[in-house]
């Protein structure tokens, strides 16, 4: 006879449908947030060309355009990049009462918060072919709020996902990260694919948003909310998998042996 050596515990633990369910649901995170991330580019892109020059996701460019302005720098706005700061800051405040209490990863909530951001983006992008926002005009202020209060709102959900670096509304932090802790730079390199990947999704977003706006100022923010709205969907599918596979494993391991 053959001895066969029995499975040790990380390879029973990589045999187990819940395990594997949830690696699956660890690197759909990730595919989602830089979705997201994609996203975020094209409403800043919408923002700046389409709304008098305003970040309603990037917080650190309102505020040195903001900066620049009060000390009057010529032709740069301040109504608007005061108007979506505050926004961003008040959707941010929600989100962070709204997930309160919920476990860090994907819960029940965060179905909740990416829904409410989606939905946001996706009627006022159909709004707009309604009333088509004029720059300085109060409808215009009206969509920087509302797009600044949605894009706070996804960014406090994103932090309770928790993907190393990939924040979905700021690459700042996921620059250096890159660079500081390259393999050029003596580091491991640890998370490089992601970094490079949450840098070319704003990138390629805000490209792409800037194509939209050609077409219509609602268009892109149409488009971005119904991809907000496809990640919220997906994100709770697969919580629902993995929640059920638990139930199951927890029903066996319960279940009296004979």
């Amino acid at each position: 006879m053959t001895d066969t050596a029995a499975p040790s515990a990380p390879e029973r633990a990589s045999r187990n449908p819940v395990t594997r369910l949830r690696r699956d649901q660890a690197r759909m995170h990730l595919v989602m947030m830089l979705a997201l991330t994609f996203t975020t580019g094209i409403i800043d892109a919408v923002g700046y060309l389409g709304l008098d020059r305003v970040f309603t996701a990037n917080m650190t460019g309102n505020v040195v355009i903001l900066g620049m302005a009060i000390a009057q720098a010529d032709g740069l706005p301040i109504v608007g990049p005061v108007v979506a700061l505050v926004a961003f800051l008040v959707g941010a405040a929600g989100g962070g009462r709204l997930l309160r209490g919920s476990r860090k990863g994907w819960s029940g909530r965060s179905t909740v918060a990416f829904s409410v951001t989606g939905g946001v983006l996706f009627v006022l992008g159909l709004s707009c072919f309604w009333v088509l926002p004029e720059e300085g005009s109060p409808w215009a202020y009206t969509i920087t709020g509302l797009l600044g209060a949605a894009m706070g709102l996804q960014a406090a959900a994103a932090r309770k996902i928790a993907v190393a670096d990939v924040t979905t509304v700021v690459v700042t932090s996921t620059i250096v990260g890159l660079a500081s802790e390259s393999k050029l730079a003596g580091g491991d390199g640890k998370n490089f694919p992601r970094r490079v990947l949450a840098v070319l999704m704003i990138l390629v977003g805000a490209g792409v948003g800037a194509l939209l706006l050609q077409v219509h100022i609602g268009v892109g923010m149409g488009a971005a909310g119904g991809l907000t709205l496809l990640v919220a969907l997906t994100g709770h599918l697969m919580r629902e998998r993995v929640k059920a596979a638990e139930a199951v494993a927890a029903g066996a391991e319960g279940a009296p042996r004979g």
